[in-house]
């Protein structure tokens, strides 16, 4: 079905340009160009921006917000209440979750996200009978019932640490082996070839979850299905320590030396970096993924985004463990992060943060016709109030990403579907949709 949006104004290639027209078809723009809106047209006030890219969610942490912020703690004092809470879910209470979790997304004006999924099994490690991938197929299910495309990186974790045997709830992450985890990840490929709306991509959850012996396998499959590779890299230092000792080489240098790097691949975090790492990453084309507010939340560190990028690595952005849901909060926290490290201002222009949370993201997720207001790109359109008690008085991408929180998205058009209208959810009621959710744990 044709229908044409009137943009009061909109985020082009060339810049930001007021009464534009952009018609789509579909899931696809046709026709992008300027003037008066007919009488047919849906008008879209305030400040239209391609839709975002959250590449890199674990959507099952959304229950942890404001439940592990009492007392001190660290990473690993989280990791056990995220542990419990991963112990608790099933297919039908996983996609309950989810599909509120990504409705927050589309509310925030996220139209693709990056599910980083490792909860694969049963209790106790046991694949489910009907369909060893069920988790996999409630977590597709749950992003099209909320509208947005989603990349499945399907993780591959075999181990509880370096040299530590699996225990306890991470059982449930693991297929035994790298060629047992490729056999049922080509299973889900296999279910999903030709479908536009999702990727299955991989995903070597961690030096301390992987095994160098069995990352090739991992890489090869990515190869194979030209598909997104992601890992998460470097994000405490006492993984870096730990991984020197045993195969005296960083975190980078171990998946750089078994294929792991490239320009399909995204290193998330990448907090703790060396000179070297940073080389590596840039030289390969390798994208970052950071995640500011989980980095903030859990007090991870600062990672060295513009250094990075500077030295050829994209930079892409996600929410992570979903301490909050709002990728304008990532862009300009990247932005703040530089400044509190640097103590210096204007590291990123507002526009190259944007395309971090957009262009970039999709791309590293296998979506590189989105994140762009083009005609031939997926329809994505997301707008911006500027009116708002945040906005007012502002102008141009610095109001949305230096102002604008995702409380001021009104509007989500998700590869032509339309699923926010006036700040509401097609869903309805995504805050009752989240506390039934949660509560059922």
């Amino acid at each position: 079905m044709s229908l044409t949006y009137w943009c009061e104004q909109a985020w082009l290639p060339g810049g930001v340009a007021a009464d534009v027209l952009v018609q789509i078809d579909g899931a696809r723009i046709t026709r992008i160009t300027q003037g008066t809106p007919g009488p047919a047209a849906v008008r879209l006030p305030g400040l239209t921006i391609p839709g975002l890219a959250n590449a890199h969610s674990h959507a099952f942490h959304r229950a942890l917000r404001g439940a592990t912020q009492r007392g001190a703690g660290d990473f690993w004092t989280w990791r056990e209440r995220m542990y419990e809470v991963a112990g608790r879910l099933d297919p039908s209470s996983y996609q309950r979750l989810a599909t509120a979790v990504y409705a927050e997304m589309a509310l925030a004006g996220v139209t693709c996200v990056g599910e980083f999924h490792y909860l694969h099994h049963d209790q106790g490690g046991r694949p489910y009978q009907d369909d060893p991938n069920a988790m996999g197929h409630a977590l597709i299910r749950a992003a099209r019932a909320a509208g947005l495309r989603i990349t499945l990186l399907d993780t591959c974790y075999l181990s509880g640490g370096i040299g530590v045997p699996l225990s306890g709830v991470q059982l449930r992450f693991s297929d035994g082996d790298s060629e047992r985890w490729a056999t049922r990840a080509g299973l889900l490929a296999a279910a999903y070839e030709g479908q536009p709306d999702v990727e299955i991509g991989a995903a070597i959850h961690s030096v301390r979850a992987v095994p160098p012996d069995q990352m090739p396998v991992v890489a090869e499959f990515s190869h194979r299905h030209a598909a997104p590779l992601h890992m998460h890299v470097s994000e405490q230092r006492a993984e870096n320590t730990a991984c020197v000792e045993m195969y005296a080489a960083t975190p980078v240098q171990v998946l750089h030396e078994r294929g792991a790097l490239g320009p399909r691949s995204t290193a998330v975090h990448a907090t703790h970096l060396t000179d070297v790492d940073v080389e590596l990453l840039g030289q390969s084309g390798t994208y970052i993924c950071m995640c500011p507010t989980t980095e903030r939340d859990l007090a991870d560190g600062i990672g060295p985004a513009r250094a990075a990028a500077d030295r050829g690595a994209q930079i892409t952005l996600g929410s992570d463990s979903h301490a909050v849901i709002d990728l304008f909060e990532e862009a300009r926290g990247m932005e703040l992060n530089e400044r509190l490290a640097s103590r210096k201002r204007g590291h990123w222009p507002a526009a190259d943060l944007l395309a971090a949370a957009g262009g970039a993201g999709h791309a590293s997720l296998g979506f590189p016709d989105a994140g762009l207001l083009v005609p031939g790109a997926w329809a994505d359109l997301v707008s911006v109030r500027l009116d708002s008690v945040r906005t007012a008085g502002t102008s141009g991408l610095e109001a949305v990403v230096f102002a604008a929180t995702a409380a001021d998205v009104h509007s989500v058009v998700s590869g032509g579907r339309r699923v926010v209208e006036n700040g509401e959810h097609v869903l309805g009621d995504v805050a009752a949709l989240l506390t039934e959710a949660i509560e059922e744990l």
